[in-house]
């Protein structure tokens, strides 16, 4: 039985095709949110009348529809991002300390898919006292 012999061809830089890398804003908003949601003080994401449209999504059964971005929108241009949030934080939580730790959060997130992030814009839209907010 004849064996056939491959030979490894090295990668250099100078092999490599050229090419533009880019991320969409919907990609950064996902990232953005989960990052988010995973901060502790940070309830739920999105304003009054999204949340009120979410719950009666959730209730009929269409709860996946839009949930990755709810909450929050991005602009990325030339490898930066500006990302706009929208969050319930916990009452027992203050809210200095909750938006800082979403701004680190959400920051090395986005860094991590080598874009850079030139603001994050947080709006506080509602305190949810005792649980979930409605």
């Amino acid at each position: 039985m004849e064996h056939e012999s491959t030979q490894e061809l090295p990668v250099t830089p100078d092999a490599v095709a050229g090419g533009r890398t880019e991320i969409s804003d919907e990609v950064v908003e996902k990232i953005a949110v989960a990052a988010a949601k995973a901060v502790p003080g940070v309830v739920e994401l999105g304003g009054d009348v999204a949340r009120f449209f979410n719950a009666v999504l959730d209730r009929v059964g269409l709860d996946q529809v839009g949930d990755a971005r709810r909450g929050c929108s991005a602009h990325v241009t030339d490898g930066a991002a500006v990302i706009n949030l929208v969050i319930v934080t916990d009452a027992g939580h203050p809210v200095p300390e909750v938006t800082t730790a979403v701004r680190v959060a959400v920051t090395q997130a986005i860094e991590a898919y080598g874009l850079r992030v030139d603001e994050i814009n947080i709006r506080v839209d509602d305190v949810a006292i005792g649980g979930p907010a409605a």
